[in-house]
């Protein structure tokens, strides 16, 4: 089967939506017998790269797992475990101290706990089991099926550890939809530093616009886009983008969307 029709075939024979998104960028004019037309984001992409935490894989279910055993604090607590988590890879990638994501996973998970005002070695144990299989987003599994149903390359490039990603994606059962998944610890470095983006493109062996970069975290989806890769920001709680550089080519707010949005 052709791709343009395995593509259509994803869709169920719907109209394929060319492009959608809040952050309409300009698209680049080409001219076709003296006429300018304008060319989607998506037309030329060989392959969809999926972040992990918070597109695919619920960070927030681990806490919410264990709310038996933190009462009244396992929202707050995912919320500032995430917060902690993500502000020391961003400070040991700027200052060049690099430690695994599964170190920097317990230590801002110890800070939370003492900054919320409390310490239980059985609860922090089990909060480091649950984050070892977090669980998939509802719509995870399917968006996968349906990018490999219109003819595209699968993969996954996260901050995680290889362990740590092979626990997260064979618990949520995504391993079959995927061909490649890919490590931050490869380069010793964490999104959005440019090296861990071009990951991807040496893997896959694409120019970072053949690449559509899939993130549920408006700063990843930002750090991918300045490195040049089209980019989709799942905006799964209707937030607002930060004052960054630059904008994601499209805003969905479920990755029941995606397949949609990338068919021609």
């Amino acid at each position: 089967m052709a791709a343009g029709a395995r593509r259509q075939s994803a869709l169920g024979g719907r109209q394929p939506v060319t492009y959608i998104g809040r952050y309409p960028r300009p698209l680049p004019a080409i001219s076709l017998g003296g006429v300018e037309t304008m060319t989607a984001p998506f037309a030329d992409i060989a392959a969809c790269v999926f972040d992990a935490y918070g597109t695919l894989i619920d960070f927030a279910a681990i806490t919410r797992r264990a709310a038996g055993a933190l009462g009244g604090r396992a929202e707050a607590l995912g919320t500032l475990w995430r917060s902690r988590q993500l502000e020391e890879t961003w400070l040991r990638t700027l200052v060049g101290r690099y430690i695994d994501f599964w170190q920097i996973t317990g230590e801002s998970l110890d800070v939370a706990m003492a900054e919320l005002g409390f310490s239980d070695p059985g609860v922090r144990a089990q909060l480091m089991e649950l984050a070892l299989q977090p669980g998939a987003f509802p719509d995870a599994a399917e968006a996968l099926s349906a990018v490999r149903r219109l003819g595209l390359r699968t993969a996954v490039l996260s901050n995680a550890t290889p362990t740590m990603l092979a626990s997260a994606i064979d618990g949520a059962r995504l391993r079959p939809a995927l061909d490649v998944v890919l490590s931050a610890d490869a380069v010793r470095l964490y999104k959005p530093h440019p090296a861990v983006y071009r990951l991807a493109c040496d893997r896959l062996e694409l120019d970072p616009k053949r690449i559509a970069f899939i993130s549920g975290n408006d700063w990843d989806a930002a750090g991918a886009a300045c490195f040049g890769l089209r980019v989709v920001w799942v905006n799964r709680g209707g937030g607002r983008a930060g004052r960054l550089a630059t904008v994601p080519d499209a805003e969905i707010s479920s990755l029941a969307e995606l397949a949609g949005l990338i068919a021609p």
